[in-house]
């Protein structure tokens, strides 16, 4: 008999029960009763993990699904080795899966996806490899978390932005007083410029027409004289 297996699939011949060969692409013969065949896809398979409901090290429940991506690179032993090796492949993910999240932290979780999919892969692709089948990635799809977890995490952000916008007004005040002190050892050094930032101030009061100033000094010429001497340098 006269069979035909495609470029991406490969046959594995059993004669009277037997490894006899494994044959294609293109045409192979087979003789009628003594030899059976199955036909093996060598293209790259997704599988769908399905949603897992997973505690983690740190006694949280999350539901995780994700996708397997892998490929036959040893017809025979996929066909010998193991019943039914799509279906193996994909309980051994799910297994994986939950033992690997399972001794991880929430925040390992959240924020080292990438080092978590290749630990997964690497695990993966091991176990499988007796099987004739290589696990080429695995990619974490989503993490739902309980909506008591998803307020705790808002909380949680709320705090860590109120204690930077804290962190932040004490750093200016620090920065303030410096400068502050930094003014008042400088009034101290030279007297008359406290003076005149009194009349600084005085003048810049003076622009709102609603307010009244009364001043109390025990050297009015001095102050007279110095407001002219200012008025002058201004002009």
């Amino acid at each position: 008999m006269i069979q035909i297996v495609k470029e991406y699939e490969r046959a594995v011949i059993f004669r009277l029960g037997r490894i006899h060969k494994v044959s294609g692409p293109g045409i192979f013969f087979v003789m009628p009763i003594i030899d059976k065949f199955e036909k093996i896809d060598m293209r790259t398979i997704t599988i769908d993990v399905p949603k897992q409901d997973i505690i983690t090290k740190d006694n949280v429940t999350i539901i995780v699904d994700a996708i397997v991506y892998y490929r036959v690179v040893d017809p025979q032993m996929a066909i010998t080795e193991v019943e039914n090796y799509r279906y193996a492949t994909s309980m051994l993910a799910q297994t994986t899966l939950r033992d690997v999240l399972g001794q991880m932290e929430l925040d390992e979780v959240l924020t080292q996806r990438e080092k978590v999919n290749e630990d997964l892969q690497r695990l993966l692709d091991h176990d499988t490899d007796p099987w004739g089948i290589r696990v080429t990635s695995v990619t974490i799809r989503d993490v739902s978390l309980p909506d008591s977890m998803l307020r705790a995490i808002a909380k949680q952000a709320e705090a860590e932005r109120e204690k930077r916008s804290r962190i932040i007004l004490a750093e200016g005040e620090q920065i303030a007083a410096t400068k502050m002190r930094d003014a008042a050892a400088l009034y101290d050094e030279i007297p008359v410029a406290i003076r005149l930032r009194e009349l600084q101030t005085l003048s810049e009061i003076a622009r709102e027409k609603n307010l009244i100033v009364v001043t109390n000094t025990t050297d009015t010429g001095e102050m007279i004289a110095m407001a002219n001497a200012t008025a002058k340098r201004k002009q």
